[in-house]
């Protein structure tokens, strides 16, 4: 693209690969958060590893990044595991309503200023949910410059709507093992019970586990649980 400097994923290999923009990873700006660069990113970070083949969990932005690598790698790929995450083009009101925030001057920086990003944690975390002062700490520390809730907001919405729609059509082409492990009660993802259905009916090999009385970040939220079935399942892989 004209103007937008693509980083050479062994410039930032460590901070951009695999989620640039998002958590302590680098930052860029100035450049284009779409799927061929988080593409590059990855394939950068492989090769510098000496890693052929993978096993790959993905959550929210990260499953429409990890898939759509995976669909262009099947190959290279041994199992694929989704938690709460969006796949599909057909977008919720709810995530148009944040891509919109994200791309309104004034709203993209309410959204993204350190009490914006605790609002969040808190919509989307449970009332009841122990130690929510230190994950929205946690959550917020990344992004205390102007330049870095900026890239936050780029990398929110970089993704181009080609890239979804080719992982619409191609996703039933994937033939790898595929486990699902879902929050049901997800605040911030609210059709996530119908796209993991969607999911089962692409992927009949999908096993699906929705877990009752959880939200978006089950990671968070059910480590334990969660981390013993993706270890079960990727240990089968």
């Amino acid at each position: 693209t004209p103007g937008v400097r693509y980083m050479d994923p062994d410039e930032y290999l460590l901070g951009v690969a695999p989620f640039a923009g998002f958590g302590v990873s680098d930052k860029p700006l100035g450049v284009q958060y779409d799927f061929a660069f988080f593409e590059r990113a990855i394939d950068g970070l492989l090769a510098h590893l000496g890693v052929d083949d993978v096993g790959l969990a993905v959550h929210d932005l990260g499953g429409p990044i990890g898939l759509h690598w995976a669909i262009r790698n099947p190959d290279r790929v041994r199992g694929l595991a989704l938690l709460n995450t969006l796949v599909y083009p057909q977008f919720s009101p709810a995530v148009v309503e944040f891509v919109t925030a994200l791309t309104t001057p004034g709203e993209r920086e309410k959204t993204t200023s350190p009490e914006g990003l605790g609002d969040l944690a808190r919509l989307v975390m449970p009332d009841d949910f122990e130690g929510l002062d230190e994950l929205i700490a946690s959550f917020t520390a990344p992004f205390e410059s102007a330049d870095s809730r900026r890239a936050l907001a780029d990398a929110g919405v970089g993704l181009d709507f080609e890239g979804f729609t080719e992982i619409e059509q191609k996703l039933p082409s994937l033939t790898v093992p595929v486990r699902v492990i879902y929050g049901e009660e997800d605040r911030a993802l609210t059709d996530v019970a119908e796209t993991m259905a969607r999911v089962a009916r692409d992927l009949p090999q999908a096993v699906v586990t929705p877990l009752p009385g959880r939200g978006h970040f089950i990671q968070e939220e059910a480590p334990e649980e969660v981390g013993e079935l993706l270890a079960e399942f990727f240990a089968a892989t």
